[in-house]
C-alpha cells in the first residue's frame, strides 16, 4: 500500500547545521551542497522559522536557483517561542513565505510539541488555522514534530486525525532509550497509519564520533564506510519513511550521506546485528544526550552556555581529558560571549524546553564540579 511522501528519496537536507563563515551562514558553500544533493536525485529540504538564518539561506541557495517543482520544502511554526497571541504565532507562516521565498511549502509542520509546549497550538486554535492555509493553496501537507512520550503522542494523534505525517527522533541509539522511547514512538505513528519523517538519525553529531569502542565495532564490519552512515541507515530502513533528515555542516558530510544513500535498498541481517552490538556498546558509557538544538538557550534567562558545557562534559567523559575539556569549555562558553554553568540560578525554564528531557541543572552542575573548580 502507498503512502504519502513514498516516492520522495530516503535523505533529506536538514538545514539547522549549515556551514559558518564570519559568524553567519556560507551562503556560498550552501549552494554547492544544495547542487550536490539536487544532482544526485534527492529533493526534500527542511528548514523552520526558529533556525536563525536558515530559512533565507533556502531562498539564496534553493528558491531562486532551481525551478519550485522540482524539489520539496518543508519549514515550522513554533508557537511556544515568545509568542503571547495567536496572531503572533500565525504571523511565523508569513515571515517563513518572505524569508524563503517559496510561494508555498510542501511539508508545513506545528513544531516540537510535547509536554508544556503542545497547549499553545491549543489555545491559539492553530490546528484549525493550518488546515485553512492548505485550502488556500499555500501549504500541501500538514503534520507535526513532537519530542515526547509515546503516550502523549497517542494522544495528539488520537486528537487530531488530520494530519498527514509525524516527524519524530529516531535513531539506534534512542530506539530503546527509556528517556525518548524512538522504537515505541514510530511504532504509534505506524499504528495510526501516519508516514514518518525522521529527525536527529546522527543525534545532533553525536554517533557521527561515538566512542572508540563503539566506532571500532561500526569500522570492523565495513570499513569502507563512515561511522554515520550507520545511523542514516539505520533509519532510512525503516518502512513508512518519508526521508531522514540530516544536518549537514560542510561539503565533505554531503559527499559522504550521498555515497551511500544514493542506491540505499536496506539494511541485511548481518548489518543490523552490528548496529546491535554498536548500541550496546553505547549504551554502557555516560554521556549527557544533548543534540546542540539550543532550544534551552532561547528560554535562559541567564545566558548560560548549556550544549557547549554538555558537549565539554562528554569530551572528558570519553577522553578523561581535564585540560582540553576546560578549553573546550572556554571556548564554546566563554568566547561565544555566554556564562559558565557556574552562574546557573536554578530556575528549570530550560529543562522544559528540552526536547531530550536532559536533567540539565543537575549536569551544569557536574559540568561545574569537573571542569570549572
Amino acid at each position: 500500500m502507498s503512502y504519502l511522501g513514498e516516492d520522495i528519496k530516503k535523505l533529506g537536507f536538514g538545514l539547522m547545521r549549515l556551514p559558518q563563515k564570519d559568524n553567519a551562514i556560507d551562503i556560498e558553500q550552501t549552494k554547492k551542497m544544495v547542487d550536490m544533493f539536487m544532482d544526485a536525485g534527492f529533493t526534500y529540504f527542511d528548514t523552520a522559522w526558529a533556525y536563525a538564518g536558515s530559512e533565507d539561506a533556502a531562498r539564496q541557495a534553493l528558491v531562486e536557483r532551481y525551478p519550485r517543482e522540482r524539489f520539496q520544502l518543508a519549514t515550522k511554526n513554533a508557537a511556544w517561542i515568545e509568542c503571547k497571541t495567536k496572531e503572533e504565532a500565525y504571523a511565523q507562516f508569513d515571515v517563513s513565505l518572505k524569508q524563503t521565498g517559496a510561494g508555498y511549502f510542501d511539508f508545513y509542520l506545528l513544531h516540537n510539541l510535547g509536554e508544556g509546549r503542545s497547549h499553545y497550538f491549543d489555545d491559539f486554535d492553530m490546528w484549525n488555522w493550518v488546515q485553512e492555509k492548505k485550502k488556500e493553496g499555500l501549504i500541501k501537507h500538514v503534520g507535526f514534530s513532537v519530542h515526547s512520550t509515546p503516550e502523549e503522542l497517542e494522544e495528539i494523534l488520537t486528537a487530531h486525525p488530520e494530519m498527514e505525517f509525524v516527524q519524530l527522533q529516531i535513531n539506534y541509539a534512542d530506539w530503546d532509550n527509556p528517556a525518548i522511547e524512538a522504537r515505541r514512538c514510530y511504532e504509534i505513528a505506524r499504528k495510526h497509519g501516519k508516514p514518518v519523517i525522521i529527525m536527529e538519525p546522527v543525534k545532533g553529531g553525536m554517533l557521527a564520533n561515538p566512542p572508540e569502542s563503539v566506532a571500532k565495532i561500526l569500522k570492523d564490519a565495513e570499513p569502507e564506510f563512515s561511522v554515520a552512515s550507520w545511523a542514516v541507515r539505520f533509519a532510512a530502513d525503516l518502512k513508512g519513511v518519508i526521508t531522514v533528515l540530516s544536518g549537514m555542516s560542510n561539503i565533505e558530510q554531503m559527499q559522504d550521506n550521498l555515497s551511500y544513500m544514493k542506491d540505499f535498498t536496506g539494511l541485511t541481517d548481518s548489518q543490523k546485528k552490528t548496529l546491535d552490538e554498536a548500541r550496546k556498546e553505547l549504551e554502557r558509557i555516560p554521556l549527557i544526550p544533548c543534540t546542540v538544538c539550543n532550544y534551552c538557550a532561547k528560554v535562559c534567562p541567564m545566558d548560560i552556555g548549556i550544549s557547549g558545557s554538555f558537549t565539554a562534559m562528554n569530551y572528558y567523559t570519553l577522553y578523561n581529558d581535564k585540560e582540553r575539556a576546560a578549553g573546550q569549555e572556554r571556548w564554546l562558553v566563554t568566547d561565544h560571549g555566554l556564562k559558565h554553568a557556574t552562574e546557573c540560578i536554578k530556575c528549570g525554564k530550560c529543562e522544559e524546553a528540552c526536547p531530550q528531557h536532559i536533567n540539565i541543572r543537575e549536569n551544569l552542575e557536574k559540568v561545574s564540579e569537573a571542569l570549572l573548580k
